[in-house]
């Protein structure tokens, strides 16, 4: 099995890398190869909105390091997508990288759905902030998750880590067994 991890935070080595590289340590234990994009590595541009991806054979016409997404997202099995809670929602970086999908996956309703792969991809969307209710976001989160799901993603879990104000992810020992597992349990399903 292949996953790959998008840690689409500006933070190069902060809370949401960690928590990506944490699921995806649990996968590789079972076996599975992993590889991670930092977005902040990247230059990728926000979807311009002119369905050239539909018009074309070749898929998006923006030419950006999104294209090493899209190869690496056709040839995985599974996807870790990990963002910060700012102001509510995913980050910006989040948003561009679910924006740019728009070329690859359409759902089923559209008239340009062209499905290559039947089996759908499964999706860890791993979230994290740094208010302690973990219930402060849920309609957001309910509402990413089903977007995710038109998207033809097999949403697995949605884990959101809390309370990180109070201090880093990776000092919260709770964290370590729990990130892990969810990633073995991608690894294994």
């Amino acid at each position: 099995m292949k996953i790959i991890g998008i840690i689409a935070s500006p933070r190069k080595e902060g809370n949401t890398a960690w928590i990506v590289n944490k699921i995806l340590e649990g996968a590789k234990e079972q076996g599975a190869e992993v590889q991670s994009f930092n977005f902040s590595d990247l230059d990728i541009k926000p979807c311009q909105g002119c369905n050239g991806c539909k018009q074309s054979t070749r898929g998006c016409i923006i030419n950006d390091d999104m294209q090493k997404l899209y190869d690496a997202i056709e040839n995985a099995d599974a996807l870790v997508l990990g963002s910060p809670i700012y102001m509510g929602q995913m980050s910006a970086q989040a948003k561009i990288f679910t924006d740019r999908l728009y070329a690859r996956f359409s759902p089923r309703f559209s008239p340009y759905f062209k499905c290559k792969n039947e089996a759908k991809q499964k999706l860890i969307l791993a979230f994290n902030q740094g208010n302690p209710d973990s219930s402060l976001f849920q309609s957001y989160i309910d509402y990413t998750k089903h977007m995710f799901e038109l998207l033809e993603f097999d949403v697995k879990e949605v884990p959101v880590v809390t309370g990180l104000r109070n201090g880093p992810a990776h000092k919260r020992e709770d964290l370590h067994t729990a990130l892990k597992d969810i990633g073995s349990s991608l690894a294994l399903k």
